[in-house]
């Protein structure tokens, strides 16, 4: 399956992983010393909503359109705030044509110690990033592929961060590579927090890469999902997932209020599931 970011920007999928990713980084900001989020596939950063791209799926419309237009229960509609603020420094007209990409919702979070590094191996895309964020001192973009940065990039010098892995399911074998990388990572910065994004098409893969993960022994590997239909022949996309490897303690209770709300809001009638499991609990 073919997940580039621009056709698909502001979809189900992007609201929840855009929204887990902005609750890690709260809770990272608690602390006063610096971090660093490493993008491992962080696209151009910003999408038109009304581009050819992303107006021959129109699948925002379902997504961040569907959010914005009707919002959530208060207690997720809360939770959810810093989300929709970066949402909004992209549209200062007011309105929605603009999307920020986890780059830029990372970005926007940042504080003047924290530090963002964003990769990107699609040459164009990554000139595109490249202009994007041209003058930000505290944004380094780098052509390079996001695999080779899980050795090479880690650990940061702040000793604290998140790494996103967010790739575009162009080739076969992505779980396996997600798997892999992160042995090596975690091999590297075992007090990092991880969070890789997959789709959700056909459960026996994700099956599979559960049981993958599960398998390396690494601890604290927690499951997050939602899926806004039932499963199809022939598979299409269903659902989104993350799992996030040593992640913040208060993000399993914000999920149980969060993914029921976006589950009612965001599913066809009836049909929204959400998942919230640890694959692997403490050491």
């Amino acid at each position: 399956m073919n997940y580039r970011h621009a056709f698909h920007a502001g979809n189900f999928a992007d609201v929840v992983k855009h929204i887990i990713l902005v609750r890690i980084l709260s809770y990272m900001m608690r602390k006063e010393t610096a971090f660093r989020v490493i993008d491992t596939h962080a696209g151009v950063g910003l999408y038109d909503l009304w581009g050819d791209a992303a107006e021959r799926t129109g699948e925002w419309r379902e997504g961040i359109g569907r959010l914005i237009a009707h919002g959530l229960p208060d207690a997720a509609a809360a939770l959810v705030v810093p989300y929709l603020l970066a949402v909004k420094a992209q549209n200062p007209d007011g309105g929605l044509r603009y999307y920020p990409g986890s780059p830029f919702i990372a970005r926007h979070m940042l504080r003047p110690q924290d530090r963002l590094m964003a990769l990107e191996l699609h040459p164009q895309d990554a000139d595109f990033l490249k202009e994007n964020f041209a003058g930000d001192i505290q944004t380094r973009v780098t052509h390079l592929d996001g695999w080779a940065a899980m050795g090479t990039h880690l650990p940061p010098k702040e000793k604290r961060g998140l790494v996103l892995v967010d790739p575009p399911f162009e080739q076969k074998g992505e779980f396996g590579r997600m798997a892999n990388s992160l042995i090596k990572a975690h091999k590297r910065w075992p007090g990092g927090t991880y969070a890789y994004w997959y789709p959700i098409k056909d459960p026996a893969d994700v099956t599979a890469y559960a049981t993958a993960l599960k398998a390396t022994g690494i601890p604290r590997i927690l499951r997050l999902e939602l899926t806004i239909r039932a499963p199809s022949t022939p598979p299409r996309l269903h659902g989104s997932g993350m799992v996030v490897i040593n992640p913040p303690y208060v993000l399993e209770e914000e999920m149980k209020i969060i993914l029921p709300a976006l589950a009612a809001l965001l599913a066809d009638e009836g049909r929204g599931r959400f998942r919230i499991e640890w694959i692997r609990g403490e050491a």
